[in-house]
Order: C-alpha cells, then structure tokens, then sequence
C-alpha cells in the first residue's frame, strides 16, 4: 500500500503558510484497509501509529521560514509498509517583528475623485556570491504585479487577492532563488488600484477600503556562504507615474500606452498601514484555459470576435503597428439583435456614469506590440475592436482567471443537454471564484453570502474546495458586529448604504453557520467547528434575539398563540425567498424592507437545528439545549403560521411547499398535505419551477423523498423557466435570470454568468448516483436512477480518494457499477431494497 495526494492543510507543497501545527493528509493506493502510519517531519518522527486516519497533525512548534520536508508510510492489512512517499511545506513570516520593510507609495498627494496612473517602483542592487535560497514576502492594498530582472514572480493573477484590507492583508510568497544571477539586479513593481481604490459593487464605487494604494515587500537572500541579505521597500525605492499603464481599473479596464516607459525618477514616500499581513493558506488566482477567436465583420462595421465560451478572463494579443495607432476593444457576453456587442445586460447608469466598461484602450507603439491585461479582468464571451490595425485569429487568446482549485468531479450521462448544464456549472463556478465567491464577474462582482451557502456542497463536489472555502469564512467573520450580526455582501466594498439593513437577513447571513457546517460533513473536518465555535454560538444568539419581535413599520400582523408568538420571527429586512419566476411572484419594492417572517421562522429554526448539532459535538451539552429549544420553538411557531392564512400550504407557490419539507418543519399531516400540494402547484404551472433563489436547489431532493420520477420530470424540464431551458438556448454558463438573454426587466439585470442555479449538480452526485460521505473513510452509495436517462456516471475525489458510481438501464434491469477508494468502506443502497456493505474494490449489481 502506498501513500498518495500527500497535502499540507489541503495544499500541495505550500511556501509561506502561517498555520503554526498543520495538519498532514494523504490518500492511499493498492491493498484494501491502512492499519498504520508513520510520518518523519524535521525532527519529529511519529512512529509507527496504529490508525486507519489519512490525516495527522504536525506537532512540532514552528519558527518563520521554516521549511519542513516530511515523508509517511502506511501499512495495508497484512501489517506489510509501503514505500515511503515525500512532500514539505514551508511557513512564511509569523511575527510582526519578522517584517522589516516599510509600507510605500507613490509619492504625490491623492484627490479622491481623480484616477491615476499605475505606480512603478524599482530597486537595482548587487549580487556577487553564489545564491543558495530567496524567498519574496510581498503583499500590497491595491493591487501588484512584481518583477526580478524583469521576468515576473509567481504565477498570482490580481495579488494580493481580495479582503477587507482594513482588518486582513494577504501577503504571497515567491521561491525566485532561480531568478537571480551575478552582477545588477532589478527588482520593480507595479501598484494598480485593485478593489482596494478602484471600482467595487455594481455602481462601481471607488475608495471602499482607502485612498492611498501602497506596497510592502521583502525580499530575503541567503548565500551559499550562510549569510543572509534584506532588500526590502522603504524611502530609497525609485518611484514613477509615467509608465504604460495610464489607468486600470479591476472592472472598467486599462488604458495603455505602449510607447512609454516608466523614468522612475522619483523616490517614493513611506507610509504605514495598521494591519500586520497574514499569509492566505488557499490557493492562488491563476491563469488557465485559452480560447482562440473566429473574427468576423460585426454590422457596424467593427470587428466582433468570438471565443466560444463565456468566461472571466483577460485578453493577450500581438501585433505590428505604428506608433499611435490605437485598438479600442470591448468585452461582453451577448449580442444585439444585429449581431452587434452590446453590453447593455451588464452594465448600470448613474448621473451620466456608466459601468462597469470592460474596456481597453491601447495605443500601440512602434513594431511589435506585445499586451495582456494584468490588472483588470472581465466577464466575456464575445469582444469587439474598433481599430486600423492588422490582426489575425492567431494573433489573440481569450485567458480564463480564476482560483486554482483542481477539479474533483466528474458527471457524464446519456442526456446531452443535462452534461451541457454540468458543463455550465463548472464554467460559471470558475468564472466566479477569483479569491472570493461573487454573484457575477461583470456587474456586481459581489461576495454575496447566499449564492455561496447554497451553492457550497457542488462546489464542494466540482472541485478541491476547501482552502478556498476556509479563506471566505475569515472574510466572513472580519465583518461581524458585536451583536452576533453577519453580513449578506463579503467584503463589503461597493455594497450601497442603502442595502446595509440586510445585513443579517436570513438565507445569507446564516452562511457562518451553514458553511462551516457543510464543510464539516463533505471534509470531515471539525477543526472549522472549533475554530469558528465562539463566533457561530453569537450569530446564533443574533437569531435567537429575534424571536417574538416586530419591526415598527413593515412587519405583519400575524395571530398566532402566546407560546407560537414567542418564536416568530417578524422583525429585520431580509430577502425572502428572492427572484421566484415574475408570473409566480412579482418583485415589488416592499420585498426589500420586510421581514419575510415564513422565510426567516423556517430558516431561524433550521440554522439553530444545525448549530445544536455542532454544540453536541463539541461537548457543549448547555448550548446544545438552549439552541434545540429554540429551534423546536421556531418550528411550532412555523406550523402554526402556515396552518391558514397568507402562508397557508394551500398554495402554487412551490417554495413555500419545497422548504418546510426541505427543513423538516411540518407535522405529520401537514407534511402529507404539503406533498400532495406541492405535486399539484407543479401540475399547475406545468413541471417548470417556479421556486426562487433559495429554494431552488431544494427542490429535487423534496421530489425525490415524494416520487423519483417527479424529481426526474422537473429536472428534464426543457422550457423557461427550468435549468435545462439554458443550454437548450445556447448557453456556455448559467443565467443569473431563468430567460438570460431573453430578458426584457431593463439594463442592468441580466448576468449570464450566475452559478447559483447550478448548485442542483450537488443532486447529480448525491442522489441520481448516490455518492453520499457520511464519516471518516466511509460512504453510502445510494444510487437513484429514473426518468428519461438511460446512464449516469459521476466520480468524485473526496478528501478519502476517489470514489465513481454509475448506473445503466438495460431492458427491464438496471447495472450498477461502484468503485470505493483503499482504506474505505461504504454500503451499496439500492432502489429495491437490497443492501451490501463493501470494503475498496470495484463491484457491479444488479436490480
């Protein structure tokens, strides 16, 4: 048996981390059960430990800098080792005293309505020895891109990445030992805007996190000889504004001058920040896939590239020019009705301003011009240049940007149309996690908690989450108020005031407790419980002090009994449901200043079930009770709400159905009713959905505890509004509105690059296939074949290995096949009945 995937806190070989005991994990391979392990890691050496566990935590207290090659070894069954399988790890800058340089910035006085150029920074020094190790620390509010010898660092698109600079900094650190020769060195660096200065939200809001853009970096280089040299920023840094780079802006582009080069005839001033940087232990944002365009003559006379897919991502071009020649080019996701690039769908007006502009002016310089946007990145599948400059197909490549998560699901079936959706999925989920998780990459580009709560456990399943995931919950936390109160938007920037009374609201905030939750049960990790415990106890504490109240003015006026009342939660703006189908429940402005009490009763009762459940765990029997009580009492106030009036179960609104079934909050009769009514309001409104924003990724897997084949009708659906209607019209991604294109609410409201209503993937795994984890190294594989599909396959490479299910419908029998992962175990449910457990192995049944 031996070793594989060997990971330090879900990364593979990581430079500068700063989790002081990280945990070692690894998957295995050949032989059936690990009786053991042994880990060798600097100076500790475990022994030989008798455990099945693919995880062990490093003891060892760790120093700044320190890099750590550890190696392990299993035993399989037979008490026989396996060959020994190595990896390391290194921390980064620990201490506050660790850092010695001192923050810069460009030195010139900054008037907040203006924009400027991209700061370039330089610093020339000597090398004269042999170098044996160099590691950059750097990080910036703004945003940089760093070069040795003009050959950039790493591989990080948009660093620092994005936080709320004003509580939390990401520093990177580089390995550019391999980047240094003999003789003058250069080390430059040029400072953009970012999220930090430039335009945030979707009115493009500038300033959210500070006015003045700055840069902290230090680079460490330890010679052969043992003695160690600084070179870190501070007042003797070469500072100019004159370079290339006239603008950029992270959503409205860049305006580039190719002629110019920066004189760095200035110094630059030092500055300070209060924040010491800490290291982001997640992955980077890199580039990946590149798209070649067919160009052709658009109708109004510009020419129109198109890349085939929808995506978030740059442009990089080359070509011969003259000086002064210009290429104006323009991104977006759609045409007009004339075959013309419009933009129309993503963008916003406000006071003659538009935005964003997706957008880049380029003033060529002489011969070969060389171009790929650094500092902005867009939302696009088409783009339109309007210039009298020659350039071919080959000359351009469309670069998609995202985090680097590996991908670790897969999901193939005989339905053409439902593997175009899963591809869409996978595409939208791609475009929107650049460092966060956000709504779109052209509007908005928002952090909202609630598309990323429901949407967790598919991307959970898609792709190697959980750094990722682990990142956004600090995001999340750094924003919470003394009263327990999370946020709806993370990090806040571009959020407008006006939507700040929905911080709080159910279905969004509850994500500090949803996600860490969710991440527990997919990851099997409970460290995230522990670590996040305190702070989770107080959001749900901020739910329970709802209860019973009423806001002053736009709260309803519901009879309930004196104990139900007690529970109800009718007070604090929240979203409701949110974007139900027009005909099934039109917007109205109300929506957004009511307290939406079913939706906030259903989701205060389930969210405080669950944290109970997390309490038990972790030994606090007290708060367990005190939330269970809580949670029942929500529940009783929930069944006595619906039990007639405007929330009566008598209703065609199918989420009003889906969710007290979807949170067990119903009584028995009740619950038979609710099935009944909820097959029927389908019947009415003809198997499309008509659920929202939050309750559509609920909604199969009520089906399916009703009828399989209901489940299956409703996800074959075809038509508007239904989750195949999208690829049936030609989409590469999925809507943000469920006619996407066809749209006619106005500018500004259409994204069709949304992932929240991909999150019904999740059921594609779990339940058509029925890869389900449910503890450590142990699965139940439930498959549930049905409806027009005649074959389904997923595989999926947990945190234990990989593990594939599929099914095939032959005549009147359907063949399933399932392979376990080594060191696992896991029981075959089958439809009729039959169940089988089974140790790691490839099986194939019967029914």
């Amino acid at each position: 048996m031996k070793a594989t995937r060997l990971r330090t806190e879900y990364l593979t070989d990581p430079i500068g981390i700063d989790i002081q005991n990280p945990r070692l994990m690894w998957n295995v391979e050949g032989g059936v059960k690990q009786t053991a392990y042994q880990i060798v890691a600097g100076q500790w050496d475990s022994g030989k430990v008798a455990s099945s566990s693919m995880q062990a935590v490093c003891p060892t207290l760790l120093s700044s800098r320190e890099r750590v090659s550890w190696k392990l070894r299993v035993w399989d069954e037979k008490d026989e080792p396996g060959e020994w399988a190595v990896a390391f790890f290194e921390t980064g800058l620990l201490h506050k005293i660790d850092w010695q340089a001192k923050w810069i910035t460009g030195n010139y006085t900054v008037n907040k309505k203006q924009r400027y150029p991209v700061d370039c920074f330089r610093k020339e020094f000597h090398i004269n020895r042999k170098v044996s190790k160099a590691r950059l620390y750097i990080t910036a509010c703004g945003l940089y891109e760093v070069k040795i010898n003009g050959v950039k660092a790493g591989s990080f698109f948009m660093a620092p990445g994005y936080t709320d600079y004003r509580k939390r900094v990401q520093y990177q650190t580089y390995d550019v030992a391999d980047m240094l020769g003999e003789g003058v060195q250069t080390f430059s660096v040029e400072l953009a805007d970012g999220w930090y200065r430039g335009s945030c939200g979707a009115w493009g809001i500038k300033n959210q996190y500070g006015s003045e853009t700055k840069l902290l970096a230090q680079l460490e280089i330890e010679y052969a000889d043992g003695n160690i040299e600084r070179l870190v920023t501070d007042a003797s840094w070469n500072w100019s504004n004159d370079g290339p780079v006239r603008k950029a802006d992270n959503k409205d582009g860049e305006i580039v001058e190719a002629f110019r080069k920066p004189s760095y005839g200035g110094k630059a001033k030092e500055t300070a920040h209060p924040v010491i940087p800490s290291a982001s232990n997640n992955v980077p944002v890199t580039e990946h896939e590149r798209f070649a365009p067919v160009i052709t003559k658009a109708a109004n006379g510009k020419k129109l590239m198109d890349f085939g897919q929808n995506i978030a991502g740059i442009i990089a071009f080359r070509v011969m020019a003259r000086q002064g020649q210009r290429m104006v080019w323009r991104f977006g996701e759609m045409l007009d009705a004339d075959g013309n690039l419009t933009q129309k769908n993503i963008q916003l007006v406000r006071k003659g301003i538009t935005t964003p502009l997706q957008r880049i002016d380029y003033t060529c310089a002489e011969g070969l011009n060389e171009y790929k946007t650094r500092f902005a990145v867009f939302g696009f599948r088409y783009a339109e240049l309007e210039s009298d400059v020659e350039i071919e197909s080959s000359d351009v490549e469309a670069i998609a940007v995202y985090s680097d998560m590996e991908q670790t699901g897969f999901f193939n079936s005989s339905h053409e149309l439902l593997n175009r959706f899963v591809d869409a999925t996978i595409w939208s989920a791609k475009s929107n996690h650049l460092d966060i998780p956000t709504d779109c990459p052209t509007r908005e580009r928002n952090g909202w908690t609630g598309d990323a709560q429901i949407f967790f456990e598919t991307a959970g399943f898609l792709f190697d989450f959980a750094s990722f995931a682990r990142k956004y919950l600090h995001d999340v936390y750094d924003w919470q108020q003394k009263s327990g109160k999370l946020p709806h938007i993370v990090p806040e920037g571009g959020a407008d005031s006006y939507m700040r009374p929905m911080n709080g609201s159910v279905g969004w905030s509850d994500i500090g407790i949803l996600m860490p939750f969710r991440f527990w049960k997919l990851f099997g990790d409970e460290t995230i419980l522990r670590e996040y415990y305190d702070k989770m106890a107080k959001y749900a504490r901020f739910m329970e002090s709802r209860c019973g109240k009423r806001m002053p003015l736009f709260a309803e006026r519901i009879k309930l009994s004196k104990d139900a009342a007690r529970y109800l939660v009718n007070i604090g703006q929240s979203y409701g449901e949110w974007s139900e189908p027009v005909d099934v429940c039109a917007f109205r402005w109300q929506d957004f200043v009511s307290p939406h009490p079913e939706v906030s009763t259903a989701y205060t009762a389930y969210v405080l079930g669950l944290m109970s459940e997390i309490a038990e765990t972790l030994g606090r029997a007290e708060d367990a009770r005190e939330f269970r009580a809580a949670s029942d009492g929500c529940k009783r106030a929930y069944q006595e709400l619906v039990s007639g009036g405007k929330y009566t179960l008598d209703t065609d609104r199918q989420a009003q159905l889906v969710r007290p079934l979807a949170f067990d909050l119903l009584s028995g009769e009740q619950r038979s009713y609710a099935k009944s009514r909820l097959i029927e309001a389908l019947e009415h409104y003809g198997w499309r959905l008509g659920t929202g924003f939050l309750s559509t990724p609920l909604i199969l897997d009520v089906l399916a505890d009703i009828d399989i084949e209901a489940a299956y009708r409703l996800l074959e659906n075809e038509e508007i509004p239904g989750w195949l209607s999208m690829p049936k019209n030609g989409a590469s991604t999925i809507w943000e509105n469920w006619d996407g294109p066809f749209n006619t609410q106005g500018s500004g409201s259409g994204s069709l690059n949304h992932y929240s209503k991909g999150a019904v993937c999740e059921w594609l795994f779990k339940t058509m296939c029925g890869i389900r984890i449910c503890g450590e190294n142990t699965f139940t594989i439930a498959p549930r074949p049905g409806g027009n599909i005649n074959h389904a396959e997923a595989r999926y490479q947990s945190v234990y290995g990989e593990v594939k299910s599929g099914w095939r419908k032959e005549g009147r029998r359907v063949v399933y096949s399932v392979s376990i992962p080594a060191n696992c175990i896991a029981e075959i449910v089958l439809p009729q009945g039959r169940r089988e457990k089974v140790t790691s192995g490839s099986y194939v049944f019967e029914e």
